[in-house]
């Protein structure tokens, strides 16, 4: 199969410029993706071009992750409602290297014929000055041609109207293109279907400067089912980095996916084949309560973008807030990341001197944490057999809370009922 038939069959492919399917059939080819270096970590929103990148490299092609250091600077008018801020040289390059740990993670990186490369635009433009580029570059494409695109009208039409910055952006991911194409061989730009009009101006330079001929295709903009913006979250984006989105808050977002849309993200973002995913599926369908898809799709994305370590903490975080599972596996995080299990939870932080003078349970229950509101309704709970500590209930309404109850000599894991937790944190 090839790398578009495999795009096909996967739901991916959006549009495609007319003979690139047949290049891509009968050679070798070095073809690139753009990536927005605003922030130092990508996002799930950035996947569909992430294995799109994997597929092409699997079909045996060279891929090239170009990271917009120059553009970075500018800004991209594409169906955004306004301009974004502009970021410094410094914060670039943090933000360039972030991006590079993430993506060497997915591609296979190196000075094969086959191996990705990454590129920064900014080591094309810093040395070509303003006066240049309007004369080799602005003449090649008329006003009227820019204006057409579908992303300028909308920003003109808007109520923040569009700056010339801005404005010029497709002029210079134009030029990118044709870079590419000159000094890497590059002969197709992929990207997101928002991006088609500022693509087909590189193919276009390339005709009008060397009467070279480029291609082009784009991938469909994933939604979810319900037609919300997909990798958006109550709490915002879910990202790449561990230190933005914990592995378990990342496991948990793929698991919580409704079973259409499971069904379609497992072909987009798992290597998983077509007779695996027609089997997942057909096993999810017989027993739907058991998400068998969104299983299968949490474990393979989670591992692939953090580890398998992280996985299993993942499953075992889950085990214990959901299944009642043990509490052993807080013996391999940091504190932050047991308060990013814990993140929307109520926390309590304790002095180890207090503790170590012992604390009635009462008193632990409803003055030192306010899990009861009073000791009358601790009490009651307590003789209900309603309160835990670290996943043992406690009878004993005489008890006294020491040192003794510490996991790994930090943390009291709370419960009140069968499913209200409370994480307590002894500060030295």
């Amino acid at each position: 199969m090839n790398f578009v038939e495999e795009l096909r069959w996967r739901g991916m492919l959006q549009d495609i410029m007319p003979g690139t399917e047949e290049v891509l059939s009968n050679e070798r080819v070095a073809g690139y993706i753009g990536f927005d270096p605003t922030g130092d970590s990508l996002h799930v929103g950035h996947l569909t071009q992430i294995m799109t990148l994997i597929h092409f490299q699997s079909a045996g092609h060279k891929p090239f992750a170009l990271v917009g250091g120059a553009t970075g600077m500018i800004g991209d008018p594409s169906f955004k409602s306004t301009e974004r801020n502009l970021l410094d040289e410094s914060t670039l390059q943090h933000n360039l290297n972030g991006l590079k740990a993430q993506l060497s993670k997915f591609l296979s990186f190196g000075e094969g014929e086959t191996d990705a490369k990454m590129v920064n635009n900014y080591d094309w433009f810093k040395d070509f000055s303003f006066l240049d580029f309007i004369r080799d570059v602005g003449k090649l494409i008329t006003v009227n041609y820019m204006m057409s695109k579908d992303s300028v009208k909308k920003r003109l039409e808007g109520e923040n109207g569009l700056s010339f910055t801005e404005f010029t952006y497709q002029l210079i991911q134009g030029y990118d293109f044709y870079y590419l194409w000159k000094h890497h061989n590059c002969k197709i730009q992929m990207g997101g279907s928002d991006q088609w009009g500022n693509i087909v101006t590189g193919s276009e330079m390339i005709r009008r400067i060397d009467q070279g001929s480029a291609h082009a295709l784009t991938t469909q903009l994933i939604k979810k089912s319900d037609g919300q913006k997909f990798g958006k979250t109550e709490s915002g984006a879910v990202w790449l980095d561990a230190k933005k989105t914990s592995p378990y808050k990342y496991y948990q977002f793929w698991l919580n996916a409704t079973d259409d849309d499971a069904k379609s993200w497992i072909k987009i973002f798992t290597l998983k084949t077509k007779e695996e995913i027609d089997a997942i599926i057909t096993e999810h369908d017989q027993a739907p309560h058991l998400r068998v898809v969104q299983k299968a799709l949490a474990q393979d994305i989670t591992i692939r973008t953090h580890s398998v370590e992280a996985y299993e903490t993942a499953i075992k975080t889950s085990d214990f807030l959901f299944n009642n599972g043990s509490l052993d596996f807080l013996a391999s995080l940091s504190e932050e990341e047991v308060r990013e299990v814990f993140e929307g939870l109520p926390q309590y932080d304790l002095s180890r001197a207090e503790l170590n003078n012992g604390i009635h349970i009462l008193d632990f229950l409803a003055v030192t944490t306010q899990i009861f509101p009073s000791k009358g309704e601790a009490r009651k709970m307590l003789q209900g057999g309603g309160v835990s500590l670290n996943r043992e209930k406690i009878a004993d309404g005489e008890l006294v809370v020491s040192s003794n109850h510490l996991i790994n000599d930090r943390y009291i894991i709370a419960q009140r009922g069968k499913k209200n937790y409370y994480l307590i944190v002894v500060k030295d």
